[in-house]
């Protein structure tokens, strides 16, 4: 398959995905190794955003994504006439900030970090895809463990949670040289 194929397939399979594709689900249907998948991939997403047109694409961690550019969110909307979304709550995103910070972490574990009960915005943003179910814990109760989703990233522009920005208080501090200590005979 020659690269200009090649691209036109990998464009034509994230056009009808809709929902961000692995990398490596890519180049196991293409027949072509994972590094020259993702190469073809970012040749396609540097094209689109050098066209500067209606649609990019976004890179999602491991995956990548189709998508209509923010800029047109509201055309898109009124077109298709989608409800605008709600914005999220302070509580929605202090929840997302436990999770994204320490996944994967389980609800009473978020509760106890917030002080307060939890299960409705748990639902919530469960609802609206920015987290989900990655298991059970091996412990009594099996108490259900949260991660971050590829929306969260979509959502807040990231493209790993390597993104995030240091918490307050959490960096390293300076290594200082001592001076060694004179012996006392």
């Amino acid at each position: 398959m020659n690269a200009k194929t090649l691209q036109a397939s990998v464009e034509a399979i994230l056009f009808a995905a809709g929902d961000p594709v692995p990398v490596s689900r890519l180049s196991s249907a293409l027949e072509i190794e994972p590094e020259l998948a993702e190469q073809v991939l970012l040749n396609l997403k540097a094209e689109y955003d050098e066209r500067d047109g209606g649609i990019c694409i976004l890179h999602l961690g491991d995956k990548f994504q189709m998508c209509t550019r923010t800029e047109f969110s509201e055309e898109v909307r009124r077109v298709l006439e989608m409800r605008r979304n709600v914005p999220l709550s302070q509580a929605a995103f202090e929840v997302l900030a436990v999770v994204a910070y320490n996944q994967p972490v389980t609800k009473s574990f978020i509760e106890q970090v917030r002080g307060v009960d939890c299960s409705g915005v748990i639902t919530s943003l469960t609802e609206k895809d920015l987290i989900e179910e990655r298991g059970r814990l091996d412990l009594p109760g099996k108490p259900i463990v949260y991660g971050t989703t590829p929306a969260f990233l979509r959502c807040f522009c990231m493209e790993s949670l390597d993104e995030l920005p240091a918490l307050p208080g959490s960096e390293e501090p300076e290594a200082t040289e001592e001076e060694p200590a004179e012996d006392a005979e």
